[in-house]
Order: structure tokens, then C-alpha cells, then sequence
């Protein structure tokens, strides 16, 4: 009923401002869509089962969030409350969503990659280095002080280093986002290894195990859950990382697409980028906590996304 609201008052009432620019549909497209949608999933609900679906569950969260679309749509486009230069109307928006759809899929593929590959790298130097300092005495001597010196600071205070460093951009914004990755893993790892109880460990001496085998048969499956912690960690200050990291003369790339379209004042197109964004991070998270369940299916549960 909501979005049906929505829909009648957004073709009822006249913009406040005359807009030469081609109408966009695509916003009357989205509410149509997500009327007939929601239509149909009450009536499948009521027909067939007699259960609280994730429909119904959501359902409330769904009317909230096109009410407050449809009030945004009043305040910009109908009466003109706000400066729709710096805030477009759901028309424009959703209409750049569309019409850019081709190079923010590009631009995002770009960003993705360049995660994975500072993810894979700062990960693995993270485990590694979190082992050897939660493991040896010795390597916990020289590594422990070089971590808390460098690991605290911002990577992206690092960007003059950066470039002079690394041949090019990309390069030079994969080690700054490995950067944001390996501190939390690396802590994390050293106190997962460290809070390893000592009576597993004395099994596995008793049963003849090698070192190799003591850390990656024993520690390291105990320290998983806090391993997690890191990569969740790091994961969410890479995205922060990435946005600046970005703007170091790369072609592509959702912060580098943002960043353009603010300098030329395209912000229909920045408020399409963030969206993208928005829901491409939710989704890397949800993934990672999934891949969690399953690898530590004994805690699934104990935190939740």
C-alpha cells in the first residue's frame, strides 16, 4: 500500500522546478516493480502457506524504506525543500543508476579485484606473520616491536611513500589496501596462537607430532575464530582504504568513478555510486560471514551478520 502511495503522489504532483532534461522512468519503474512484486508475495504467502515468510518478516522494513524514498521525492523534486543540485531527485538517480549502469559495473569490477588481490596478500602476511609471533619467542622478539610501530599508523598517510615506491598506481593501491589487511590479521593471529591451551599442545607432543604438524593441525584451527575477527576487520578498513587509494591516478574503480563525478558535480552519479557500493560491501560481508559458518560450524551463530 505504501509503495502504492508513493507511485500515485510521485505522477500526481508536479515538480516545483521545470526540468528540461529528459524524463527519466526508471524510478516509476522500480515502484511499479516493487508493487506488483510485494502483490505477489502476500498472495502466495496467503495461499500457500500460513507461515511467517522472510517476506512478511521484512515486510515492515520494506514500507519504511519507499516511505522515506517517497518523502525524499516530496522534499527534492515536488516542493523543492533542498538544493537538488547537491541532493538529485529519485528520478535522476536511479535514471544514472541505468543509464552508467555499463561503467559502474566495470568500475566495480575493477575496485573487486583490486581487493582480492591486497586481501590474499595482506591475509597470508598477516597469518604468517601473527604465527611467528605467537609461536616463537625469537620471531616474537624482533617482529613484535617493527608490527606496533608500523601497524597503527593509516595506510593511506603512506600514499607519498606509495608512489614513489611502486612503479605504478595499481601496484601502489594494492599495498596500501594489503596494509589495511595485514595489522588486524596479524594481531588477531598472534593472540588466537598465544590462547592456544597448552594441554592440546601436550597431546600432540605426547603423540609424536612435529612442529609443522603442532601449528597447523593444532594452533591454527584453534585460533580460526579469532583469525575471522581479523579478516572481518581488515576487510571493513580496506573498504575505507580503498576509497582513498583510488584516487592515486587509477583508470577504474568505484572510488576513482565517485571522486570524478563529484569534482564535476554529477552527484545523481555519486549517489549512484555509493548505492552500488553499498550493497557490493553488504554482499562481501554476508559472503565472508558464510564462508565462516562454515569453516567454524561448532560456533555458528556466536556472531551473526
Amino acid at each position: 500500500m505504501l509503495i502504492g502511495i508513493v507511485l500515485v503522489v510521485h505522477n500526481v504532483l508536479p515538480n516545483s522546478v521545470t526540468n528540461f532534461e529528459k524524463p527519466q522512468p526508471y524510478f516509476n519503474i522500480l515502484l511499479i516493480v516493487g508493487f506488483l512484486l510485494c502483490l505477489l508475495l502476500a498472495g502466495v504467502n496467503t495461499v500457500i502457506t500460513k507461515k511467517i515468510t522472510l517476506f512478511q518478516y521484512n515486510s515492515p522494513r520494506i514500507g519504511v524504506v519507499f516511505t522515506l524514498v517517497g518523502i525524499y521525492d516530496l522534499a527534492t523534486a515536488k516542493f523543492g525543500w533542498i538544493n537538488t543540485l547537491f541532493f538529485p531527485n529519485p528520478d535522476k538517480i536511479f535514471g544514472a543508476l541505468v543509464n552508467n549502469s555499463t561503467l559502474l559495473l566495470k568500475c566495480l569490477g575493477y575496485s573487486v579485484w583490486l581487493l582480492v588481490i591486497g586481501w590474499v596478500i595482506g591475509g597470508i602476511l598477516g597469518v604468517v606473520t601473527g604465527v611467528l609471533i605467537g609461536w616463537s619467542t625469537n620471531w616474537h622478539y624482533w617482529l613484535d616491536p617493527f608490527v606496533k610501530f608500523l601497524g597503527p599508523i593509516p595506510p593511506t598517510v603512506l600514499i607519498p611513500i606509495a608512489l614513489s615506491a611502486f612503479p605504478t598506481s595499481f601496484a601502489a593501491s594494492a599495498f596500501l589496501l594489503a596494509l589495511s589487511m595485514w595489522f588486524p590479521v596479524t594481531i588477531l593471529t598472534n593472540s588466537g596462537i598465544a590462547s592456544v591451551r597448552v594441554d592440546y599442545l601436550e597431546v600432540a607432543d605426547t603423540m609424536g607430532a612435529t612442529t609443522l604438524q603442532k601449528i597447523f593441525k593444532v594452533a591454527l584451527p584453534a585460533s580460526l575464530p579469532s583469525i575471522f575477527v581479523g579478516l572481518f576487520n581488515g576487510i571493513c578498513a580496506s573498504f575505507i582504504t580503498l576509497m582513498v587509494a583510488e584516487m592515486l591516478g587509477v583508470k577504474y574503480g568505484l572510488g576513482w568513478y565517485i571522486n570524478w563525478q563529484r569534482e564535476i558535480m554529477g552527484y545523481a552519479n555519486v549517489y549512484a555510486g555509493l548505492i552500488v557500493l553499498a550493497i557490493a560491501f553488504s554482499l562481501i560481508i554476508t559472503i565472508l560471514f558464510k564462508i565462516r559458518d562454515h569453516f567454524l560450524k561448532w560456533q555458528e551463530g556466536l556472531i551473526k551478520w
